[in-house]
């Protein structure tokens, strides 16, 4: 800096930035009155159930003018937090977790648990968990005629979810947690820090005020990072100020951030004390009354989805939860956002819920069309095989008959000097051949190599009714060196993998985790899962 025309640089500059504002004036006003009429929360939905202050919410493709490719018979189940409103799920068309979830052929329902009065201060995490969540999934079931459905619970949503997975795992098919606090043990950030007992004590900040108040949760998580939350957002505000779009989506999200929900004293004040400062349903030590919330109950397929950034819900203290549990299906996305960023971010919506919903797809086929299908597959199977014995025999038969035919023929030929009668037996071989025309593997190959044997192994392991098997890639006719052949890889991960160069199990195997986990949605940890099984694929 020139220490001689410093003070006139500076005074150009304040003399430009004042031009920029008085020319961006204009625009700021007319920028006022379309924040102030800002809509979220769109797509169409109905009420179909209602309990005290909650509302259950029902959404079908048909009502969003959306046409899946296929429709799922498991409906999902959101489980939402219980702090601000659940429309962050469904801000906008083009970021709305609600849609990408019915355009992956789901029916949705949403919990909207109101905001509590002052009588409902007493409500516990049980009262939440057994009877309120538990009545929602009841009514879900019936309507949709499942004993078991999905479950996506959202932040303590999700841990609340993950009480409710143990205490009735009957009725959870699949459990999806979204950036859910479950570990506390020096993995959740400045929260779990701020939380902690020495410094906080959450019973008598619930007895000062009953409920506890939005704003007095608001300033605590806007604190976490001031700068961000009270200066940078803004400046990006009137630098943007000029693209309605960018307005339109910073109206938005300042309207969710100030409609803020109370928080029942008792359940604040248990969520504090029990989850975060004592740990306990991370060490399967948390009870209701005499009731455990038994972590070993859970062995259902579980995904998480967890914001790589996110500062409010730190990715390990979620993740460290699927060493907790017995589930043998444990799949990670971790996403590259915070922790609003899973719900809104463009990438989250091009990317992550779109794997999201095939992850649900994939695992919610109903038992008794599994069954059903694998009843089915295993007669067409054997039906095949028993008809190219059958065909096969026949073969062989008419080409015995045949030699016979001919050696007559010639002997009768050596003898009388006429191929007469050969010359008659060509029509009625011509007639036998269409047989092993229409079916030229059977010719071509031989028995032991017959494509429809080979599935035999996994029709009878398909018996157990384990995860595994439902899971199977022959199950769905698939096998060979395709990348669907492998548990866990459907089609949009296929396509994501072979978009990196990956075309074929044999590619995958020879794969490095960590440099293709940059290059698709799931972690490098579920790569490696799909690199060691596509090892075993080749083995057998």
């Amino acid at each position: 800096m020139n220490p001689f025309t410093a003070a006139v640089d500076t005074q150009q500059r304040s003399l430009a930035a004042t031009a920029e504002y008085f020319e961006k004036l204009p625009k700021l006003a007319e920028q006022v009155d379309r924040v102030s009429d800002i809509e979220v929360g769109l797509t169409p939905n109905e009420v179909v159930y209602e309990e005290n202050k909650l509302e259950l919410h029902h959404y079908t493709p048909e009502m969003a003018g959306i046409e899946p490719e296929t429709r799922q018979d498991v409906p999902i189940l959101i489980v939402y937090a219980l702090i601000n409103k659940p429309y962050i799920l469904d801000l906008q068309p083009d970021r709305s977790v609600i849609r990408r979830l019915l355009e992956g052929g789901f029916e949705v329902y949403l919990i909207d648990w109101g905001e509590p009065s002052r009588l409902d201060s007493h409500l516990t995490i049980e009262d939440y968990v057994t009877r309120y969540t538990d009545n929602c999934v009841d009514v879900v079931r019936e309507r949709s005629g499942q004993e078991s459905i999905n479950l996506l619970g959202y932040c303590m949503g999700g841990t609340m979810s993950v009480m409710y997975a143990a205490l009735f795992p009957e009725k959870v098919r699949n459990l999806g947690l979204m950036a859910a606090g479950l570990c506390f043990d020096d993995t959740g950030g400045v929260l779990e820090l701020w939380g902690e007992a020495e410094y906080y004590d959450a019973e008598q900040v619930a007895d000062a005020f009953g409920n506890i108040p939005a704003d007095f949760l608001d300033i605590g998580f806007a604190l976490m990072d001031p700068v961000s939350n009270y200066v940078s957002k803004y400046l990006r505000l009137y630098d943007n100020v000029e693209d309605d779009e960018f307005v339109e989506n910073f109206a938005r999200m300042e309207r969710w951030l100030d409609e803020g929900i109370d928080v029942a004293g008792e359940t604040y004040t248990e969520f504090i004390e029990d989850i975060y400062q004592d740990n306990k349903l991370a060490r399967n030590e948390f009870y209701f009354a005499d009731t455990h919330v038994d972590l070993s109950e859970i062995e259902m397929p579980i995904v998480q989805v967890v914001g790589h950034y996110d500062h409010l819900i730190p990715p390990e203290s979620s993740t460290g939860f699927n060493d907790l549990v017995p589930s043998d299906d444990v799949t990670t996305f971790d996403a590259r956002s915070g922790h609003i960023g899973l719900s809104v971010s463009s990438s989250s919506h091009d990317e992550l819920w779109p794997s999201v919903a095939d992850w649900f797809a994939e695992r919610s086929q109903p038992e008794a069309e599994h069954d059903e299908a694998e009843h089915d597959e295993a007669e067409h199977d054997e039906a095949e095989h028993d008809e190219a014995e059958h065909d096969e025999a026949e073969h062989d038969e008419a080409e015995h008959d045949q030699a016979e035919h001919d050696a007559e023929a010639v002997d009768e030929t050596a003898s009388t000097g006429s191929n007469a009668e050969a010359g008659e037996a060509e029509p009625e071989d011509a007639a036998e051949k269409p047989d092993t025309v229409d079916e030229p593997e059977v010719d071509d190959q031989e028995p032991e190599a017959a494509p429809d044997e080979e599935p035999e192994p996994d029709d009878d392991e398909s018996t157990d009714g384990t995860d595994e098997t439902s899971e199977s890639a022959f199950s769905r006719g698939i096998g060979g060196d395709q990348l669907e052949s492998i548990r866990g890889i459907g089609p949009h991960y296929a396509e994501q993998l072979r978009g990196a160069g990956v075309d074929s199990v044999t590619a995958l195997v020879e794969a490095d985790a960590d440099s293709l986990s940059e290059q698709v949605t799931p972690s490098a940890e579920q790569v490696q899962e799909w690199i060691d099984s596509a090892a075993d694929h080749q083995s057998d």
